[in-house]
């Protein structure tokens, strides 16, 4: 693949040879001359010496260690699930009422947090190099201090707040340099690195329930502690950017054009982006109950549904990444949205076996699991359209920045939202055939309505409304 063209105000190179060397009208051609072949093959020299695009050993380093940091930081906030069990039945926690906040916190500032800290990168784009490990250091500390607390609320602050910031912080120049070292993979590269946090969702539950089990709440957090900076830390070393950056404050980029948030085109991706995430994170909370208190399984058979829902979603990520790349955004959006609305409404909702609830949690992680990488199509529509549009040059990560925030939203409202909808679905136990005859009938509903809706872009693109 041809090497992607580097702009000299990508590299932060001024080539205004009028300004650099003291121009001076009076000079004569000859020397004009010289030094616009001077400037051009200082240009030259520092588009070639750059590492390619696309391709090549550090593009796949940066991309591998994107990939290590995404699984720790995300891996871990979706591993909850196993600690929200301890603490409900183990002292000093036991009994209280505002466990379940904890888990919603941290992942809910990792994603809501995402634009400020791209901007503050932006700002600084020096210090932004070093982020990433004190971002993954703040995050160990805070499961090393989670050992010295011993109330719920104190849990709160600590692994909530403090891991959100520090997991925040750590994966957010990932994003950022993603855009530099990929062009025409950037859909697949996106994908890929956001596929970690399956595969993190997966190993990290049985990493911490084997250290529970055996060493207890105090040794297992520092310990884990331990091996999130141990595994992570060294790889840090490999998430810098592709392009230079020179002392030239005129040439830093300006990322605080937000005015793309109140275009349509942006408030239609937007808002069908909420509504998937309202609906997307309620398997994952009440997967291994319905298990086994349908179906009667043991621990790890129940746990073995988030499990599968979580390695799935690793490879739907990576191929609707590659389709990101190739489709439309609606096209990719309708065809996660079918494929999760009918592995709920069909399979979920008419589930009468085990074997049946298994098959569902693969569909779902393959297509509602996907959702994640059509952002790159709405980073792409959202940014080549402004000047069209009425609303100026856009950042593209600081679109999928804002796209992080509607699924931050999302992920804090179907926490209250999943036990309404419990509530609820008592009023139809009993009196429905499969899962919609239990009293989580009224959330199976909603999680597939809701995933239906998200492909609705589809018909403002056929209105030309997008």
């Amino acid at each position: 693949m041809a090497q992607r063209s580097v702009l000299p105000e990508e590299c932060h190179y001024s080539l205004d040879v009028n300004t650099a060397n003291g121009y001076n009208a009076g000079q004569n051609k000859e020397e004009d001359d010289a030094q616009n072949n001077s400037a051009e093959s200082r240009a030259q020299s520092a588009e070639f010496s750059l590492p390619p695009v696309d391709r090549g050993k550090d593009a796949w380093l940066f991309l591998a260690a994107c990939y290590a940091i995404e699984a720790v930081t995300f891996g871990f906030g979706f591993s909850f699930g196993v600690l929200q069990d301890y603490y409900s039945s183990h002292e000093p926690f036991a009994g209280s009422g505002s466990i379940a906040a904890i888990g919603t916190t941290s992942t809910g500032i990792m994603y809501m947090g995402t634009p400020f800290v791209l901007t503050i990168c932006r700002l600084y784009p020096r210090w932004a190099r070093w982020s990433t490990l004190a971002g993954l250091f703040l995050a160990s500390l805070s499961l090393l201090v989670c050992s010295f607390c011993n109330s719920a609320d104190q849990l709160i602050g600590v692994q909530g707040v403090l891991f959100g910031i520090g997991g925040c912080v750590a994966y957010c120049p990932s994003t950022l340099y993603i855009d530099e070292w990929f062009s025409q993979r950037k859909g697949l590269a996106y994908g890929i690195v956001w596929s970690a946090a399956g595969v993190g969702g997966v190993i990290f539950p049985l990493i911490l329930q084997a250290l529970l089990d055996n060493l207890g709440f105090q040794t297992a957090m520092r310990v884990s502690a331990g091996i999130l900076f141990a595994c992570s830390a060294p790889l840090a070393l490999f998430v810098k950017p592709r392009l230079p950056y020179l002392d030239n404050p005129h040439n830093v980029k300006k990322p605080f054009n937000m005015r793309f948030v109140a275009s349509r085109r942006f408030l239609l991706h937007q808002t069908a982006n909420v509504i998937e995430a309202t609906g997307y994170f309620l398997p994952g909370i009440y997967l291994p109950t319905y298990a086994r208190e349908i179906f009667g399984t043991s621990t790890f058979m129940s746990a073995l549904t988030l499990m599968l829902v979580n390695i799935s979603a690793t490879v739907g990520l990576v191929i609707m990444g590659s389709m990101s790349d190739r489709f439309q955004v609606t096209t990719c959006m309708v065809i996660s949205a079918v494929g999760a609305s009918a592995s709920v409404l069909v399979v979920w909702g008419l589930a009468e076996s085990l074997p049946v609830l298994y098959v569902f949690c693969v569909l779902y992680g393959i297509s509602a699991g996907s959702w994640a990488s059509t952002w790159p199509g709405i980073m792409r529509e959202v940014s080549q359209n402004g000047e069209i549009e009425g609303y100026g040059l856009v950042d593209p990560v600081m679109v999928q920045g804002h796209l992080c925030v509607g699924r931050g939203v999302g992920n804090v409202i179907s926490g209250p939202l999943s036990s309404a909808l419990i509530s609820s679905g008592m009023l139809w136990q009993g009196r429905a055939m499969g899962s919609y005859g239990t009293r989580y009938g009224t959330l199976v509903l909603y999680t597939g309505l809701t995933a239906l809706l998200s492909g609705m872009n589809i018909l403002w693109k056929c209105l030309s409304l997008l």
